[in-house]
């Protein structure tokens, strides 16, 4: 019993979504008394070494409107100040094509 405490919490569902260098992991987990919440993981390769680096937040559904009002004000607000052009990503062999509607320049 001890052991399973110190485990990684086995994922209830799973959504991964990937964004060109990135790869971000949306799970939902269930605590001890089977009350689920969520893990954010943003996963990215480091260029040195090719290990794959990741960063977690755990957001609990007490703070899931909270968490969404707070993060469409910060889109929001980009979009009111800047151009947000969406990437849409299409895989294939293991290659990563960015696909959009207008030509990009960097």
């Amino acid at each position: 019993m001890g052991d399973f405490d110190n485990r990684e919490r086995e994922e209830v569902y799973s959504k991964k979504v990937r964004a060109g260098k990135r790869t971000y992991f949306f799970d939902v987990k269930a605590t001890r008394s089977n009350d689920y919440y969520v893990t954010i993981t943003e996963s990215k390769k480091r260029l040195e070494d090719g290990v794959f680096i990741k960063h977690k937040i755990f957001l609990y559904k007490e703070d899931f409107e909270k968490f969404a009002e707070g993060l469409k004000d910060t889109v929001d607000y980009i979009k009111e100040h800047q151009e947000v052009v969406e990437k849409r990503y299409e895989f294939s062999d293991n290659t990563e094509v960015a696909k959009a509607d207008e030509d990009f320049s960097f």
